[in-house]
């Protein structure tokens, strides 16, 4: 499916219908072929084309909402949408009743006039970078889809149904990477805007501290456009940021530790292109970096605050949720008050130290993730999956723990495995950010 303002163009022209649109996402969402039964928890086929042909009408008249009304987009399973139970990815809920509003993020997008295709496919509780989910299923990578890989998580069902064409941009959460590591792994742009931007009312949180709503989706400018809405605003791409003289931070150690040769090959292409474009690309000394690590050794926040959350649901219905999902959770029961203070006190230091060395540069840059989608068979051992999980949190997680913005684009040649570039903002820097990635984006992607 078409980027979001290819897609309005569409519809201005008349090229195209609101109703065509959805009944081209549904043909494929309901492929028996294809990934529809594990990217959605639920399809909303009715509704959506209701409400298609409402915005069909809406722009016949002239008075569509936005130039954006009536393009599919599909729902992380974390929001809740009026009248519908918010599962989560998991059966703990699902005797819950409906819920009487829609989360604010969803209401924002249905006000711009998008229509939603159905509830997405996600990691439990949205509590792993992997992706998998032992009870809706897990959505195959769109690369090397014979041999099943990870589609990445926890926003997993957004990021395949965006690249199989099911909904042309996703509405995920994200706390270490969840929005990025998706993307990343499957071939599109993830955006995770500074934590307090986007109203998580209505969201079921992991961690209140890192918890942030943000989209996914084909472009950059596709992310700005859906941030502007998310955020309150008018919805609007943004225009690339000069590529002459833009200051690239890039980390002498940590991030690039363990890349795999397909990621090490596309991030290092990456980086030249850029220099090639007139970027400067700054050596950043953060050898902090490796602290984080032990500041979180005893779960960090996001253990003691999903667990403080899902206290009585592990008291009463433990056997609902998966088992590794469980044990995750479970691991936040050993904290103290002591140990979360520790660690929040450990936190804004370190987001003190790194700003004092960051200010040099307009964004940091890294690889989103080290390696390519492992395969969805070999994290069937419970080692190799926690370990893989650590692994590609690593990097993402940063953005989280440091309270900044930072977006996933690809920069892998076409036929290559996805492989994507990071680009991390400052706290609030949002806009900026976008601008940055609209230029970088132009730089790096070129052949993909």
């Amino acid at each position: 499916m078409d980027t979001l303002l290819a897609l309005a163009a569409k519809l201005a022209a008349g090229s195209a219908t609101s109703r065509h649109l959805i009944e081209e996402c549904l043909a494929r969402a309901t492929d028996p072929q294809g990934e529809g039964a594990r990217v959605f928890t639920a399809i909303s086929a009715d509704n959506a084309r209701a409400a298609a042909d409402g915005m069909d009408r809406l722009r016949k008249a002239g008075a569509a909402p936005s130039a954006f009304a009536g393009i599919p987009f599909g729902v992380k399973d974390l929001f809740d949408i009026a009248g519908e139970v918010t599962t989560a990815g998991s059966r703990v809920l699902a005797s819950n009743p409906p819920a009487r509003a829609d989360a604010r993020a969803v209401a924002r997008l249905r006000a711009a006039g998008f229509v939603i295709v159905g509830r997405t496919n996600m990691t439990e509780f949205a509590y792993s970078g992997l992706g998998l989910n032992a009870h809706f299923g897990t959505p195959r990578n769109p690369y090397d889809r014979s041999t099943g890989r990870i589609p990445g998580g926890s926003s997993s069902g957004a990021a395949v149904g965006i690249a199989d064409g099911m909904f042309a941009a996703g509405l995920g959460t994200d706390t270490g990477g969840s929005c990025r590591i998706p993307a990343a792994l499957c071939g599109i742009v993830g955006f995770k805007p500074t934590a307090q931007r986007v109203p998580r009312e209505g969201v079921v949180p992991l961690s209140s501290t890192l918890d942030s709503v943000g989209p996914l989706a084909r472009s950059v400018d596709c992310c700005a456009i859906l941030d502007a809405i998310l955020s309150g605003g008018v919805p609007a791409a943004e225009a690339p940021f000069p590529l002459a003289g833009l200051r690239l931070g890039l980390p002498d150690c940590y991030v690039t530790d363990g890349m795999d040769d397909a990621v090490a090959a596309a991030f290092e292409r990456a980086v030249s292109n850029l220099s090639a474009a007139g970027a400067k690309v700054i050596r950043l000394s953060l050898d902090m970096l490796r602290e984080i690590p032990g500041i979180n050794a005893k779960g960090g926040l996001v253990g003691a605050e999903a667990y403080a959350w899902h206290r009585d649901y592990l008291e009463r219905s433990p056997q609902l949720y998966d088992p590794w999902v469980l044990q995750r959770f479970e691991a936040g029961r050993s904290q103290t008050a002591a140990d979360y203070i520790a660690t929040a006190t450990a936190r804004q230091g370190m987001i003190g130290r790194v700003a004092k060395i960051t200010v040099c540069v307009d964004a940091v840059m890294m690889p989103s993730v080290p390696i390519v989608a492992p395969v969805i068979a070999a994290m069937a051992e419970t080692e190799a999956a926690n370990r893989t999980n650590l692994f590609l949190l690593r990097n993402p997680s940063l953005a989280n723990f440091l309270d900044r913005c930072a977006i996933s684009l690809p920069c892998h040649r076409a036929g290559e495995p996805p492989v994507g570039l990071m680009l991390l903002g400052e706290h609030g820097a949002d806009r900026r950010l976008l601008s940055i990635g609209r230029a970088v984006e132009s730089a790096v992607s070129a052949g993909h």
